[in-house]
């Protein structure tokens, strides 16, 4: 019997639009479905942890959905709320509402998590967090949820990428909405 525990990935999930953008000019989202069909609470109930830069963080790591909203969202802004939240901020130092921030050492800090027992960790974002991610080798997985739909201008998905990252597509699913998820990991 093996002692071995899995390292936890680290998983990039992410709505882009065809022409690769994640945002529209003006920060849009709206363009973005969700689609019950593509199970996003099963995804949230595979991870325990989510990764911000400070700017995702300030917009949508305590965003209150409004009375107005459905149940569903209500549910998942719950699950996501009930995470252990990490932010990586070059000038907020302080830990805040059981958020902790991480200033520097990011190779490390992001190995000695991913090392610690646990479900996997969502990197959510910014475009520059991405970036660092990238280029530190620290990104498992690749889940990305093409929507149909082209903006023609916006904030690129990719963006400063300073070397070629090989991937393996390990699978696709189709929904009736028109999005496509790619799920691809690290290659050689």
């Amino acid at each position: 019997m093996s002692n071995t525990l899995k390292q936890r990935k680290v998983i990039l999930d992410l709505a882009v639009t065809l022409d690769g953008f994640i945002e529209g000019k003006n920060g849009e989202i709206d363009w973005c479905i969700m689609d019950p069909e593509m199970d996003f609470i099963q995804f949230l109930n595979g991870i325990d942890t989510i990764f911000y830069g400070r700017k995702s963080y300030d917009l949508w790591g305590q965003y209150a959905p409004g009375t107005g909203d459905s149940e569903s969202d209500k549910e998942m802004w719950n699950i996501v709320h009930s995470k252990e939240k990490y932010v990586f901020s070059r000038t907020q130092q302080a830990t805040d509402n059981g958020v902790k921030f991480i200033n520097e050492n990011i190779l490390e800090e992001v190995n000695k998590l991913k090392s610690q027992p646990g479900k996997d960790i969502w990197l959510y974002g910014g475009a520059s967090l991405i970036t660092t991610f990238i280029q530190l080798g620290l990104v498992d997985e690749y889940r990305l949820s093409v929507h149909p739909v082209i903006l023609g201008e916006g904030k690129p998905l990719f963006i400063d990428i300073k070397k070629r990252v090989n991937l393996n597509l390990v699978d696709t699913r189709t929904f009736r909405s028109g999005v496509v998820q790619l799920i691809y990991h690290c290659g050689s």
